[in-house]
């Protein structure tokens, strides 16, 4: 078989469970490492190339079982309950997301952010223009969604604020993740989709930071410039404790990913900055329902 027939792991085949998918990316990077195998070895090994061995190791991709299990192979590992584990954590890891039935409409980068979003305990985020997708009302997402697709047909814009929407179901699960949202007062000041859309954005705002899982702060004007001036960012952190926290960047075209741990620190670090420069939830909750007083 060619390396081409092979070599399928594409970052945008990103859609089974994330945290199954790096549980077994990690437990592949650590085999390869402790048999003294190179990337460029393990990748001849399945026909493959170095990146794609790279993405798995991420979990990044979709695993293949024969890829797998040839290469425990390769690395030594014989153990049959290990290598059992291993394929089951697999398929695991490729079951299909929720939000597979939207990926015609959605970027290969942010099918990979749903999935860390989905299975994250801990949500940091610092909002410098919208309100966060997770708060958005309908019309508020509408808004939001046709500022960045101005010719897609009426049906596409439905079927991706219906996405945007579908994500907040999260909020309501049993064990739903702690949110902690930090937000420019640009984010509260700016009338996307107009005064009345707007002011009822602000006060599902209200509400939601009356949640106990859910703490938003602003930062306002009057505090200067601030340690996330260059823009927004979210931290994702899960309760496996094997699985690193995640930065993440979203850019026009594209997104960051950054698990390094020096990175990571850095961005925690800005975060604690702003959480100390923002007003506290109480008084957040306070400046809100002044800006929708004389909204």
């Amino acid at each position: 078989m060619s390396t081409d027939q092979r070599d399928d792991g594409r970052t945008g085949d990103v859609q089974g469970p994330t945290v199954p998918r790096m549980l077994v990316g990690i437990q592949l990077h650590r085999f390869r490492e402790a048999a003294g195998i190179t990337p460029d070895q393990a990748a001849y090994e399945i026909r493959a190339s170095r990146s794609k061995i790279s993405r798995m190791e991420n979990g990044l991709v979709r695993f293949k079982e024969r890829d797998v299990t040839d290469l425990l192979t390769l690395y030594g590992i014989t153990d049959e309950t290990v290598r059992s584990g291993l394929v089951t954590l697999t398929r695991q890891a490729n079951t299909a997301g929720w939000w597979s039935k939207y990926g015609d409409i959605m970027a290969d980068w942010f099918q990979a952010y749903l999935g860390l979003e989905t299975a994250a305990s801990v949500i940091r985020t610092f909002e410098l223009q919208f309100v966060h997708g997770l708060f958005q009302t309908e019309d508020y997402a509408r808004a939001v969604t046709m500022l960045g697709h101005t010719t897609a047909p009426a049906e596409e814009i439905d079927r991706r604020v219906s996405l945007r929407l579908k994500r907040q179901d999260l909020l309501n699960g049993p064990t739903p993740p702690q949110v902690w949202s930090v937000l420019d007062e640009g984010a509260l000041r700016r009338p996307v989709g107009g005064p009345a859309v707007m002011r009822a954005q602000l006060e599902r705002l209200v509400e939601m930071s009356k949640l106990r899982h859910v703490t938003i702060q602003v930062v306002p004007f009057s505090r200067g410039g601030h340690a996330a001036a260059g823009g927004s960012f979210t931290v994702l952190r899960f309760s496996e404790p094997e699985v690193p926290d995640v930065v993440y960047i979203e850019q026009l075209t594209s997104a960051l990913y950054l698990d390094k741990h020096e990175d990571v620190e850095h961005y925690l670090e800005v975060m604690n900055h702003l959480s100390t420069e923002a007003l506290t939830p109480t008084q957040s909750a306070k400046f809100i329902t002044e800006i929708i007083r004389y909204a």
